[in-house]
């Protein structure tokens, strides 16, 4: 019996040991104890989509183009600082150049969030007001920022979707029309 209680425990040790090590933490072990200590390395903040090629039809009778932006953000850091996302974009224009959207064409309407798949999350407070303008220009202006996680939220894995409605004026000349959106992801609310 007491052979059977040293191998569970050796077995035990095993496990937790190729744990700590697989997700880089250390291992400390006290094999007479039958205890471990795993250290756990906090991890990043990333998200997805950086930059992202928008294409809108315009004819004649369309006056107002949706779209949506999928972006997925994960903190892993586990410090509840909060984390704040960023956005600018060149003007929506023709292949030819000759035609382009005014620079206040686009507007946020509001961003989605759920947790993402397979992961435990504290949903982000965000405290940005909506609708809002998407800055645009050629070259793209500086970024305003669009959505945000307050203190002690916005933990874990999240998939967002932003909505995003664009006025199409009457004298628009039909084409598609084409925009560079760039995001940018930064510590802090």
């Amino acid at each position: 019996m007491r052979l059977l209680k040293n191998r569970s425990r050796g077995l035990y040790l095993c496990v937790v040991l190729l744990l700590a090590l697989a997700i880089g933490g250390s291992v400390i072990a006290h094999a007479d104890s039958g205890t471990a200590k795993a250290i756990v390395k906090a991890g990043t903040l990333s998200f997805s989509n950086a930059n992202n090629n928008v294409s809108l039809q315009v004819s004649n009778t369309v006056r107002l183009a949706s779209y949506s932006l999928p972006i997925t953000v994960t903190d892993a850091r586990g410090s509840g600082k909060g984390w704040n996302l960023s956005i600018t974009s060149t003007l929506f224009m023709t292949g030819n150049g000759k035609n382009t959207l005014p620079s206040n064409a686009s507007n946020i309407t509001r961003v989605n969030t759920s947790c993402g798949a397979h992961s435990t999350c504290t949903k982000p407070i965000d405290t940005i007001s909506y609708p809002l303008i998407v800055p645009a220009g050629n070259p793209a202006p500086s970024p305003v920022k669009f959505f945000n996680a307050s203190l002690s939220s916005g933990l874990g894995v999240f998939s967002l979707l932003m909505m995003v409605n664009v006025a199409i004026p009457a004298n628009a000349k039909s084409g598609t029309y084409t925009s560079t959106i760039t995001l940018k992801i930064a510590n802090g609310p």
